[in-house]
């Protein structure tokens, strides 16, 4: 029989709660009874209404998440206001929550691991160790096996992560050789300048602002930028997560959300006039 317990020690195993940056809040267990059977783990970026749902329909003892469900301090969970109206359903439907968000991210197998993976990039190493040579951090650096040019490299961004409705942005010369490459899966604005340090081609995150890159790549020797939905960076974890469960507990049904989360749901086209 496996518990909740059982599963909250194998996530806090493969991301140690130690590794999560100090601003950090909301991860390890939510909501849920330790001691309580589970059979199923549904795996998401995000808790919202849709993944509760789902893993309420699919009978999941728990829904295991990226993003803490509780970030932000709070003085309610009253089942009036949007997040505790969450926690209610998913304690009356006996659905536990467990978020393992930075130190996942830090983490060797973690989010910025499945990230470059997905990418086809030799790691490296992380691009801002978590201390002096550790193989721990966030971000990471690696390599294409052959060079690409931006455009070229955008397309492969494209192809490699679930679609968007804001789809692939880069910045930089279209023509620029890209063979070195730093990625850092979510908000990533604060390493720009170890981007910039690391030697990269190119710079791969989420949630830039415009003067912040457009200021950036105006230095020929900073990396260009690819800015993805801050939710498809963070999506090929799921698999890595998941894989690690059903090693650890043959016995457990993983199931990988498909529900796109991305909170951006239109786009026009526009035709630039330059």
């Amino acid at each position: 029989m496996i518990l909740v317990a059982d599963v909250l020690a194998a996530v806090r195993r493969a991301y140690p709660e130690s590794l999560a940056e100090e601003w950090d809040s909301g991860i390890g267990l939510t909501c849920g009874d330790p001691l309580e059977p589970v059979e199923g783990v549904l795996l998401a970026v995000d808790a919202d209404d849709t993944t509760v749902d789902e893993a309420i329909a699919r009978g999941a003892g728990i829904l295991l998440t990226h993003h803490p469900l509780l970030f932000r301090p709070v003085q309610s969970v009253a089942a009036d206001t949007p997040k505790g109206a969450l926690l209610h359903r998913m304690i009356r439907a006996g659905v536990a929550h467990i978020a393992a968000h930075t130190n996942a991210d830090s983490a060797v197998g973690g989010v910025n691991d499945a990230l470059a993976q997905a990418l086809g990039l030799a790691v490296e190493g992380p691009l801002a160790p978590s201390a002096p040579g550790a193989v721990t951090g966030i971000g990471r650096i690696g390599h294409l096996p052959s060079p690409l040019r931006l455009q070229e490299f955008a397309a492969l961004v494209a192809e490699a992560l679930p679609a968007t409705v804001a789809g692939v942005r880069a910045a930089g010369d279209p023509r620029r050789s890209i063979s070195r490459v730093a990625v850092c899966g979510g908000a990533g604005d604060s390493l720009l300048v170890e981007a910039a340090a690391s030697g990269a081609d190119v710079y791969l995150t989420s949630d830039l602002r415009h003067h912040v890159v457009a200021e950036y790549v105006a230095n020929p020797l900073n990396p260009a930028v690819v800015e993805v939905a801050h939710w498809s960076g963070e999506w090929p974890w799921l698999d890595r997560a998941a894989g690690m469960l059903t090693s650890r507990f043959p016995g457990l049904t993983t199931t990988i959300s498909s529900t796109r989360t991305d909170p951006w749901t239109i786009h026009a086209n526009s035709t630039p006039t330059s």
